[in-house]
Parts: C-alpha cells; structure tokens; sequence
C-alpha cells in the first residue's frame, strides 16, 4: 500500500518574517500594561534589528507623565505592528507582530543618540519633533510573538536579530498594487494553480517573499489564502521575474530554457 504525503510549501522562518513586518513598519499600537482596553497611537515607531523598538508620543500625552511616575521610569507594555495587505481586502491585515517587554523614557543625550540610530535606518521628518512637542521612548522586548497566515509562532528575541527581512519585502506591496490594478488578466492565470473548488473565488495578490506567491481567495464561505511556491528560492529581481512567468505559463520561458 502507498501512502501519499502532502508537502507543504517552503516558507520564511517566522523569525524572517517577523523581521520582514518591522521593516516594512506598518500601523503601530502602543498597548501599557494596567491601562484596560487603552491603545496609544504613537507619532512614530521604530523597530531595531535586535528587537528593541522606539516610539514617539506627544509630551502631553498621558502615558508620558504615567512613565515617570513609574518606578525606575519603566513600565510593562506591548507594542502591536499591524502588516496591512497592499490592496484593499475584507481583511485588511495580514499579519500582526506583538513585542512585550518594558519601556522607560529618554531624555537629553540617550533621546537624541536614538533618534539618530533611527533615522541612520529610517529617515523620518517626525524625528525632527523629538524633544519640540514629541518625548522618545525605547521599548525593551523580552519576547516577540508573530500572527499571520502560517500560523502563530513565538519568536526569540536572539532569532530575531540572527534573521534577515526578506529581500523583497520593501518592494512587494507596490510590485503587488500594479499587478492588482494594472494586470488582472495575469492574476487570473494564477488561478489555475488553485485547488477547483477555489477558482470561483475572488483572486487577490497578498504577499510576495523568495519562495512563492501568496494569494487570498475572497469567495462566499469565506477567505482562503493560498502559497503558489516557486521552483528555487529567489534573491534577485531577475529570478523572481522567471519565477512569476514561469507560475503564469509564458510559452517564451519554456522555449528559453529549451533553447
């Protein structure tokens, strides 16, 4: 008797993909720990390649004198980054990383010392306000825990740092935008690699790393996402342009690699 096993599609780590939503930056909520049902809204946040993070509040924002009051001016807290998807989809998030840890308050030369660490990776004119109307705070993370369509994993602060952003992903989601509004013939030849009873759905492109295309079914029983895996993973613009002619069926690419 065989048995037929079901391989799953190559996937980033979760630590990679992780690093990928901190360095996109996405939407960002500030959740401190003892204010219920309280989400800060921060001017600005940074997340540091070794988990830590920077956020910038209003000086009159509440939270800014609750941290002095604090002892050691340092208070448990959670900031949330929310990684939107690139078009506009019933669900509008595809992935969520949360950093727990504690954040204590800057002042004169360590704020301005990290908001120059931030604005060597992130050049920001909201960093001018640090310290004319805005207070900087750093975030500590003692943990990281990643929500998206590959499940739920939690990520070691020393993983984190170890792992590398995909090297696409400060480019998929406006690659992504003009597939979605300049080329929906090609999106509709991507769904010949979905299972049948997906085809009648609703195909939209979702996210794009080196192992695959990720697309979301929007059908009438619900959203389903599906990995259309590429044959090798890619680095370079030029290979990951074979790869998507390759999942589309260009007849010119099989006469390339014949040739």
């Amino acid at each position: 008797m065989s048995e037929t096993t079901t391989r799953r599609p190559a996937t980033p780590s979760p630590a990679e993909r992780a690093r990928s939503i901190a360095k996109r930056g996405g939407r960002a909520a500030l959740l401190p720990s003892g204010e219920a049902a309280v989400r800060v809204a921060p001017l600005l946040h940074h997340v540091h390649a070794d988990g830590s993070a920077t956020v910038l509040l209003a000086d009159d924002h509440p939270l800014i004198s609750t941290a002095w009051q604090a002892p050691r001016s340092e208070l448990a807290a959670v900031l949330e980054v929310a990684d939107p998807t690139p078009v506009r989809l019933r669900e509008p998030v595809r992935g969520l990383l949360w950093l727990t840890g504690w954040m204590s308050l800057l002042q004169g030369a360590d704020a301005r010392a990290e908001v120059l660490a931030v604005a060597e990776e992130r050049p920001d004119p909201r960093l001018l306000d640090a310290g004319h109307g805005a207070t900087v705070l750093k975030l500590e993370s003692a943990s990281l825990v990643l929500a998206d369509s590959e499940g739920t994993s939690s990520v070691e602060p020393a993983d984190f740092q170890a792992a590398e952003p995909d090297p696409f992903c400060m480019h998929e989601d406006s690659w992504l935008r003009h597939l979605e509004l300049s080329h929906r013939d090609v999106v509709g030849l991507l769904g010949r690699h979905l299972p049948e009873q997906l085809r009648g759905g609703h195909i939209r492109p979702l996210g794009l790393d080196k192992y695959g295309l990720r697309l979301r079914v929007e059908s009438a029983d619900g959203d389903h996402d599906v990995r259309l895996a590429f044959s090798r993973p890619v680095t370079t613009t030029e290979h990951l342009g074979t790869e998507l002619r390759r999942l589309v069926g260009c007849p010119f690419l099989a006469q390339q690699r014949s040739g």
